[in-house]
């Protein structure tokens, strides 16, 4: 059984991680943590999310959990993020990162951390959103580059990072499907008298509104017809239920960097 800790417990994501976490049966919370100056500090993870006391209470930072833990499940911010890894290639402690916005240091970060430890790292822990990478990267490869690719994503109010990690994993997959560098063929913003659109060049646009949890489609544009893919999410839970599904699935691999596809894919 994994014995999980909950970073940012009390937050939109942490309260569905402690509720998926009670959902089953071959994984156990075993500590919750918060930043420093959380009001919730000293409160018990269960009350928080309408559950009995579970005898959990919610620490400021991973060093103040006093139970015995293997794993840490972050979806939080990329300096927490930051401070889990160095915490978890001290302590051999296995994580699932969830946390968007993380830079190219941070990238390189993970990638040494997960020689001393397990780690899984994913934009989107939907089984949905997996698919539609594999979709999208098939769909790119038997189209080809006549056709225009376009990336829209939509999301809460409230998310201060842009384009999503999602739809950055989407322009991944299907650059990286074609032989391309994302970094080169990206146009994020487009303004004023922009001109044609440059060949083969893989566009991104995105809403910020209300409650929105998480919508995803990609246009393939080609003449006289067009092809999209999307995926809406209308349930927190899912991205919460895949990450504690990625929790005890992680608990059998050896020390190693994998993501979302690893976990689902058939044994």
């Amino acid at each position: 059984m994994s014995n999980i800790v909950v970073a940012g417990a009390a937050g939109r994501m942490g309260r569905q991680l402690v509720r998926a976490i009670l959902e089953r049966e071959d994984v156990q919370l075993a500590g919750a943590t918060e930043h420093p100056q959380s009001p919730h500090l000293g409160m018990d993870a269960g009350l928080l999310v309408g559950n009995e006391s579970l005898g959990v209470e919610i620490v400021a930072g991973i060093n103040s959990v006093s139970t015995s833990f293997d794993t840490v499940i972050d979806f939080t911010a990329p300096a927490s993020t930051r401070e889990l890894l160095n915490y978890a290639a001290a302590e051999r402690t296995r994580l699932i990162i969830g946390t968007t916005g993380l830079d190219d240091n941070d990238q390189a970060l993970i990638k040494n951390t997960a020689r001393d430890t397990s780690i899984v790292f994913a934009a989107n822990y939907s089984v949905g959103v997996t698919l539609s990478l594999e979709l999208l990267a098939h769909a790119a490869k038997v189209l080809g580059p006549d056709y225009d690719i376009e990336v829209i994503e939509a999301h809460h109010k409230h998310k201060v990072d842009a384009p999503s990690g999602t739809a950055l994993a989407m322009g991944y997959s299907i650059a990286d499907a074609i032989g391309k560098d994302l970094k080169e063929c990206a146009v994020y913003v487009r303004e004023g008298i922009t001109g044609e659109r440059p060949h083969g060049s893989i566009g991104f646009s995105t809403v910020r509104a209300g409650e929105i949890i998480g919508e995803h489609t990609v246009m393939f544009v080609g003449q006289g017809e067009q092809l999209e893919v999307t995926h809406k999410a209308t349930d927190r839970m899912t991205f919460a239920r895949g990450a504690v599904r990625a929790a005890g699935w992680v608990a059998d691999q050896p020390p190693g960097l994998y993501n979302m596809s690893d976990v689902v894919r058939p044994a």
